[in-house]
Parts: structure tokens; sequence; C-alpha cells
């Protein structure tokens, strides 16, 4: 918008000289000397349509003190610190439910998962595949091959379970009867969801729909030389098919790769192991030369593949004592399981990438 004119009173163009002017009386609005200028008249201008262009532009000044600026409040350590409290709250108090097994999933949720994870994220890296072939919901049965020296291809399946299904499922595993007989592990186990490998125990877990794990080759799959790595052992009766033909629940082949070779085993002192009432002591290249530092896995790349489910509900009830049916699906679970472990090592590229 164009300026409007402004005139001054003390303009000598629009007056004549000092002689010639007759005198007047002051104003309200003149001034005397040394005040400021007044205005003494604006002439309006016509007026128009505003155009886009006419509207100015207003840009915002960063502020000049930085503290003024609200930041957003960052309140995740608080939510944080009252989850962290109301649990210890509930501890202290008994205010959380267990189930007859003993399996307490809050403890199991917040704090059993969340010190497995980073071994079972950072550590072996695991890769999940096949895991849209376990159920949303209802009873089923994940047989898999057992290795590594030490149990840990159990945990690394449970949080393989858990954190890539859809429903968050949680697998609870039948175990052998040493880990219940040994302090502190035993009561951990239990807390975890595990429970003793037997059938009894396996069906009640599969009548309420749960998600149950074996590991049929037992001490035979964990604790056979490195040199036998990946070629499964005998999977014993077949007790776990004969449970889930009872329960008419289907069985999920599960294949591990990366669990033999965390602890190489290239010896088994068994006099020492017969001592300490141990179905075998192992010697690896670094323990027990290393001492407790060679307890220290190796950082190898898992891979865990769960496999098509096997149906059993299409089956009558007396079939669960039907011996020649019980071995031949127990070898096709077990073929297929070997099947996908001899896959899954020609694709892989190393053992620690």
């Amino acid at each position: 918008m164009a300026d409007a004119k402004v005139i001054p009173f003390d303009d000598d163009r629009s007056r004549g000289s000092a002689a010639q002017r007759p005198p007047r009386r002051r104003s309200a609005g003149s001034r005397r000397k040394g005040e400021p200028a007044a205005v003494r008249e604006v002439q309006p201008l016509p007026a128009r349509t505003i155009q886009q262009d006419d509207v100015p532009v207003t840009r915002e000044e960063p502020a000049a003190d930085s503290d003024a600026v609200e930041k957003p409040r960052d309140d995740g350590w608080e939510r944080r610190l009252a989850g962290g409290l109301s649990f210890l709250r509930r501890r202290l108090t008994g205010d959380y439910e267990v189930d007859d097994f003993g399996y307490d999933q809050e403890l199991t949720e917040q704090v059993l998962m969340s010190l497995v994870r980073p071994l079972y994220e950072k550590y072996f890296r695991v890769e999940v595949k096949g895991v849209e072939n376990i159920p949303a919901e209802g009873g089923a049965l994940i047989v898999a091959n057992h290795s590594g020296t030490l149990p840990l291809d159990g945990l690394m399946m449970q949080v393989a379970v858990h954190d890539n299904h859809p429903a968050n499922r949680h697998l609870r595993l039948l175990a052998a009867d040493l880990v219940f007989m040994l302090p502190v592990v035993n009561e951990l186990a239990r807390k975890a969801g595990h429970t003793l490998a037997c059938a009894e125990d396996a069906e009640r877990l599969l009548q309420r729909g749960e998600l149950v794990g074996v590991m049929p080759e037992g001490f035979k799959g964990i604790g056979k030389p490195f040199g036998e790595r990946y070629k499964l052992q005998r999977f014993g009766r077949g007790g776990f098919v004969s449970t889930a033909l009872r329960q008419g629940t289907p069985i999920i082949p599960c294949s591990i790769v990366g669990a033999e070779e965390i602890y190489p085993m290239i010896g088994n002192a068994k006099t020492l192991a017969r001592l300490l009432g141990f179905p075998y002591f192992p010697i690896t290249p670094t323990f027990p030369w290393l001492g407790p530092l060679g307890a220290v896995p190796l950082p190898t790349k898992w891979t865990i593949q769960f496999g098509e489910p096997i149906p059993t509900d299409g089956y009558p009830p007396e079939a669960a004592e039907d011996p020649m049916l019980m071995f031949n699906l127990t070898d096709q679970v077990r073929e297929q399981i070997q099947h996908t472990l001899y896959k899954l090592l020609v694709q892989r590229r190393s053992v620690f990438f």
C-alpha cells in the first residue's frame, strides 16, 4: 500500500513568508520550537481489493533466549520408573499370579526375557523363519533338535517364539529332571514356564491350549562330540507323538543352526561326570583351560526355522496306542528336521556371519 502524504506545519512551500502572513491564533495542533512535528493531515487513498501479493509475510525470528523455548518433556523414564516401582510393590506384597506348574508370566516377560534378549539379539543374532506355521491360539507341540553342550538353544527358541509371533505366545519347554535338581536353576526354570519332560505334564499343558516345546534327543543330542554336529540322534520312543495324538494337536518341526558351535566339544571327562552326577563333562578348546572365561560361548550366527505343521487330529483316539503309527510319525518329524538342517547349512555363509 502506498504511503500517505504527510504535510508538516512548518513546510515553507505550503505558506507565504512571515511578513505577508496575517497573524493567527495558535491551534491545538501547533507546536513550539523543539517539540516533535505532528501530522497535519492524512489523505486516505481510494479503497481497493486486497490481493494475495499485498499481504505481508511475517517471519518468526528465533528467540533470543534459548531457554525461553519450551521443549517437549521426555517422560519415558518416568513411566519406566513407575512401572518398575509397581512391579516391585507387587512382588513384595505377593500380588501376582503363578500357575500350578510354577510359571510366573509377569516375571518371565519383564525380567527373565529381558536378561536373555541381548544374548538373542546382539550376541547370537538369531534369524527366525517360518513363525507363521505356529498357530495363533490353541495347543501345539514344537519338536526341535538339541545341541550346544549347554541348553541355550531352548532359551533362544523360547525368545524367538515370543518376540516374533504376532500373538506373542509363550513356549512352555519340557526339561530333563536334572534341571529341577540344580539349585537356583530349578526355581528359575519353573518361573520361566518349564516343566518336567513327562507325558502327564505335556498333556495337561496341551489341554489348556498352551504351546509346548520338546527336544527328544535329550542329553544324547546336547552332549554329542563336535565331529557329529548336526547329525540327529535317536528321538527316544516317540512319546511326544503319542501325547500329540491323544490331544489332537499339530506337531511343528523346528530346526536350529548355530548352537552346535558355541561350545565345540572335543572331549568328555566321563569319570569326573560320574563323580558330579552329570551325564557328561565337556572339554572344549577353551574349557576348562581358561577357567570361567572358557564358559563364554562363541558368538555364532543362529537360524531357527519352524516347519509346516503335521496334523494329528485326523487320527482316531486309539491311534496313540499304535506303535507302528508312532514310529512312522516320529521318523517323519525327525527326517523333516534333519532335511531342514542340511538345507540351512548349505545356505549359511559362515559360522559367525
